[in-house]
């Protein structure tokens, strides 16, 4: 009889013990995100598996892409304005290049840089120049003059393929290319014009083999350089991040199982196939998992569901950005005419999300987060809006990632008195770290081709003396069960009022006050004030925005000290290739009507936007006019 009683009361004492220390918490939190963390951990055990499994064969990804040749020979492996690709024709073409570069006599680790713009031949064409061990940057055609010059010979490339519609981008710099720098141009029929000095690869191609050459080749290993994709160039020159084999393999599974993608489905990819988003995920699905993927030449707004109708696709592709642009075309039959199920991508601002799922009848979002040259990737595979990823409350170590506290202005880590890095707590905003473990294609860290440039996303000693982690220079944060949510870049974030402000909430918020137009904000410095007062700057060739429903709209949607000071409306703009504008010039030019040819507005104590002319301006450095 004693235990019976006895039972029920050491039951309430260890309750009462758990809700004292606030171990509670720990398992409340530990019981709801059960389910998550272990469908997650089955996922990421299967990723391991196939990673480890392509290890072990030491496969290249053109033997894995040969697989599905053999198992499927004429299913669409790209489509393309409405012409399908077989895996055959795919091979058959990839097989050419190769032989056209091997009769030429180039050789594992050389490297042939490929200028072309998105269709299948851009992707059969690094598939057959990869069989000989060649390693193909990947360079945006966007780039001119200087830029691009520099791409190509960062890189030190010994041949450049480019296509026909970029001549006049290749004469240029064509006088200003190393000497010993092969051109090769590729027609769409061998009719047609080649520049000076350029060999003329639509000829080439047609008198070439379509069999795989094998007599003098040397197979490329699991761990070989494949690929270079460079950064965006938000700000700077462009950097080229290394791809192995071992890589493209890893981040192209771990979309696909962390997503739930399946090999009948056909995917659709209006993004640029020079970066990894284009060009490894969706791509990748056709060459190591079998499926269907549709490319669009550029990415239009109003096509992007129709398209998707078109050609039954089940799974779409974005960038942020892009979900802003379709959001904003007119409503069309299209709209939930398709059959997507799934849509992935990274940057869909939680501003738009719902309206968007919402719109256009969308099942699943699958939001990743991940740098091409880092370790640090995650994604949201529960359908958490706004969230682009989690990390475990329960076993935190099994995917070794954390937000460290830092300098949101510098992105520099906060260390304590022992000299390593401090975690952040839930919803506190930091820098987003992956633990560096060679040899692990999801741990280690490959960086550039610039060792210099490698270096300094390395932050060393952080938990104890000697682990080093890849610094993503990205402000996230967590809560309580572990989602992770996008804050900022380090150095975007400014100070204002004793303020830290994400411009990337308030460019959200802009956006959405003034029809979803192209938008960038960022700090600038007001005489006599500390700290650095928001400017945002919005593409409006037309002078449509409502200035005074923009004042309205973002008083009520932002704390005093978030809301821009000073608005500039831009008659154009300049774009990276994956959608992010340039602001490093904005930034320069800051709010001088004596620099700026835009209409620029100021706030002003009524709450209005109002113009800002040469005499506000001088009123301002004096002082006469304070915020």
């Amino acid at each position: 009889m004693g235990w019976e009683f006895g039972l029920p009361a050491i039951l309430i004492a260890l309750l009462a013990v758990l809700i004292a220390s606030g171990k509670w918490r720990w398992l409340y939190i530990a019981a709801v995100t059960v389910p998550r963390d272990a469908k997650a951990l089955i996922r990421y055990i299967k990723l391991q598996g196939l990673v480890k499994k392509y290890a072990r064969q030491n496969s290249s990804i053109a033997e894995i892409f040969a697989e599905y040749v053999a198992k499927q020979p004429e299913k669409a492996c790209f489509i393309f304005e409405g012409k399908e690709w077989t895996f055959r024709e795919v091979s058959d073409y990839s097989n050419r290049v190769a032989n056209v570069f091997h009769t030429h006599g180039y050789k594992h680790g050389d490297i042939v840089g490929l200028l072309l713009e998105n269709r299948p031949e851009f992707v059969a064409t690094w598939l057959g120049l990869s069989k000989l061990g060649i390693v193909i940057p990947l360079i945006n055609n966007n780039l001119r003059k200087n830029t691009l010059l520099h791409s190509i010979t960062v890189a030190k490339c010994n041949a450049l393929l480019y296509g026909q519609s970029l001549c006049d981008a290749v004469s240029e710099i064509s006088d200003s290319l190393p000497a010993s720098i092969a051109l090769y141009q590729l027609n769409d029929t061998v009719q047609e014009a080649v520049l000076p000095n350029s060999k003329d690869m639509a000829t080439l191609l047609q008198s070439a083999s379509k069999e795989q050459p094998t007599s003098g080749v040397k197979k490329p290993d699991h761990h070989d350089r494949l690929v270079y994709i460079y950064t965006s160039g938000t700000t700077g020159l462009p950097k080229a991040a290394v791809i192995t084999h071992a890589r493209f393999v890893f981040i192209t599974a771990a979309i696909r199982i962390m997503s739930g993608f399946r090999s009948s489905d056909i995917f659709y990819t209006p993004l640029p196939l020079y970066h990894t988003a284009g060009g490894l995920m969706s791509c990748g699905q056709a060459l190591l998992f079998g499926g269907t993927v549709v490319i669009r030449k550029k990415f239009s707004a109003s096509q992007y569901f129709v398209d998707c109708q078109k050609y039954n696709c089940t799974v779409g592709q974005y960038i942020g950005e892009m979900c802003r642009y379709i959001l904003a075309t007119p409503a069309s039959p299209a709209d939930k005419g398709h059959k997507v199920r799934v849509i992935f991508g990274n940057g869909l601002r939680p501003q738009i999300w719902p309206q968007f799922v919402e719109r256009f009848n969308i099942p699943q979002v699958a939001e990743f987060y991940g740098a091409t040259e880092g370790n640090a990737n995650i994604s949201n595979m529960d359908n958490t809006m706004g969230a682009i990823g989690f990390v475990s409350r329960i076993i935190p170590t099994v995917y070794p990632i954390s937000i460290i506290r830092a300098d949101p202005l510098t992105g520099e880590p906060i260390r304590g008195k022992d000299g390593l890095c401090q975690l952040c707590k839930p919803n506190e905003p930091g820098v987003f770290i992956g633990k560096i473990i060679p040899n692990n294609p999801s741990r280690a860290f490959l960086g550039y081709v610039d060792k210099v440039a490698s270096e300094k996303k390395i932050v060393r000693d952080i938990f104890h003396k000697g682990d080093s982690a890849f610094l993503s220079g990205d402000l996230l944060s967590a809560d309580e069960r572990g989602y992770l949510f996008f804050v900022d870049r380090t150095g975007d974030t400014f100070r204002w009022k004793g303020e830290n402000v994400s411009t990337s909430e308030v460019e959200a918020e802009v956006s959405n006050a003034s029809g979803y137009r192209d938008t960038v904000v960022y700090g600038v410095e007001v005489p006599n004030m500390e700290g650095r007062a928001g400017m945002a700057a919005i593409l409006d060739p037309d002078r449509q925005v409502d200035l005074v429903k923009l004042a309205s709209t973002l008083k009520e949607t932002l704390p005093s000290y978030a809301r821009p000071l000073f608005v500039r409306l831009l008659t154009k703009v300049d774009m990276t290739g994956t959608y992010k504008l340039k602001k490093i010039d904005l930034q320069k030019e800051e709010f001088d009507p004596n620099v700026v040819e835009d209409a620029i507005y100021y706030l002003s104590p009524k709450g209005n936007y109002e113009s800002l002319t040469k005499e506000v301006f001088e009123q301002i450095k004096r002082g006469e006019i304070r915020f």
